[in-house]
């Protein structure tokens, strides 16, 4: 539990902190997991407000994570509340005001917010006190709300949330909602070059980068928690991967809509132009002034690689799309990368892509069903997939079917 100085300090190198974050989704895993920290709380949420709605964007519960196995998470579902008064989250997105209830089961029925018991029913959690928080931007707007449950005492007994608990937390969410702001802004850039890619290829919608970039980043913790990695590598690194997944096929909008746009499959020749978007991709990414650059250009040049080398673009230089001196076959042609010769972030975000590409309608092909899809998957472990994250993907399969309905318009 957080000295009061501790607080302090901790409230005046958070804004540095947060503004190193750049993805929206580790942003608020971030965040809710600092204002937890703060007031000692069992548990909480954030809502993104989206139009009249606010949609339930993430959760975290220390008494539920308990009950998982190790190495487990949380399995939410999202959902949207109105912005009214009917709701705490909606009465504090309403008014603009922090609400701080000491016990949500008794809340005056004369006021016009209630506290719905379902969650606390299926899941045999009880709520007790909650402070709920507007996040708002610089102009006032309502960005989200952040909630949090359950305050403690050092014995771990459950406490209101005090009046110092509220004021140190309105500081927080006002830092919170800048990071917040910026993060949006991030994912609105990127996403406004999908919708740019998705004018020229209609398989390449928001949906499907956002499933992508989520399967990438589950997969991409599992694998470095195996190995005992520092979190804050693996913080930065989950940060950096999660946008780079969502612009893997960045390069398709240099290819001709003849192509991309062809409902059957392509002839040698069009599958040929068609593979230069790895390349293209790439090329995007040149003059690296970040590690995001730098996994961006990696992603985008070898998600098409296979573990048994028969993938491509292969050992080229991304510059001048050569082969790389000593890379050809006997036949003239570039070799593919093999095994570990794929930088992970690729190796990992090509399971990721045919995963959702299998389990998804296209204007070529009906949505396999997700046996085949599985079975697939495990059939191309060594040949398309490295085995270990395939290993991975099936420990993480209830995930990721999570993260699949999540992002499903």
């Amino acid at each position: 539990m957080l000295s009061e100085k501790e607080k302090l300090d901790t409230l005046t190198h958070l804004t540095i902190e947060l503004n190193q974050v750049r993805d929206q989704d580790i942003l608020l895993e971030h965040v809710l997991t600092q204002a937890r920290r703060f007031v000692n709380a069992d548990a909480g949420s954030i809502y993104i407000a989206d139009g009249d709605k606010l949609k339930f964007t993430y959760t975290q519960n220390d008494t539920l994570q308990e009950r998982l196995a190790k190495g487990e998470k949380l399995i939410y579902s999202t959902f949207t509340l109105p912005i009214n008064e009917q709701s705490m989250a909606g009465y504090v997105a309403t008014t603009g005001l922090p609400l701080n209830l000491p016990d949500v089961y008794r809340i005056d029925p004369a006021l016009p917010y209630k506290f719905s018991r379902e969650f606390d029913e299926a899941s045999r959690y009880k709520t007790f006190s909650a402070l709920t928080l507007p996040l708002k931007s610089g102009n006032g707007n309502i960005l989200g709300i952040l909630q949090i449950i359950n305050a403690q005492d050092e014995n771990q007994k459950l406490i209101p949330f005090s009046g110092k608990d509220e004021r140190m937390m309105m500081h927080f969410a006002s830092i919170a909602a800048v990071a917040l702001e910026r993060a949006q802004m991030t994912r609105a850039i990127i996403l406004r070059m999908i919708r740019m890619a998705e004018l020229r290829d209609p398989k390449e919608t928001g949906d499907h980068v956002n499933r992508v970039g989520g399967f990438a980043v589950e997969l991409y913790e599992k694998w470095a928690l195996k190995r005992n990695m520092d979190p804050k590598q693996i913080d930065n690194n989950r940060d950096v991967l999660r946008m780079a997944a969502m612009l893997h096929d960045v390069g398709k909008v240099a290819i001709s809509d003849l192509i991309l746009k062809k409902p059957g499959r392509f002839n040698s020749d069009e599958f040929e132009i068609m593979k230069q978007h790895t390349l293209l991709g790439a090329q995007l990414f040149l003059g690296q002034q970040s590690d995001f650059d730098d996994a961006a250009a990696q992603v985008a040049l070898t998600h098409h690689e296979r573990y048994d080398g028969k993938g491509y673009p292969g050992h080229i230089d991304i510059e001048s799309g050569a082969p790389l001196p000593g890379f050809e076959d006997h036949d003239g042609k570039v070799r593919g990368k093999k095994g570990d010769e794929i930088p992970l972030f690729g190796r990992i975000v090509a399971l990721a892509d045919v995963y959702d590409a299998l389990s998804t309608a296209r204007i070529y092909k009906e949505a396999w069903d997700e046996t085949h899809v599985l079975g697939t998957i495990e059939k191309e472990a060594g040949y398309h997939f490295d085995p270990e994250l395939v290993e991975l993907f099936f420990s993480s399969i209830d995930m990721l079917r999570s993260i699949q309905k999540r992002y499903t318009s």
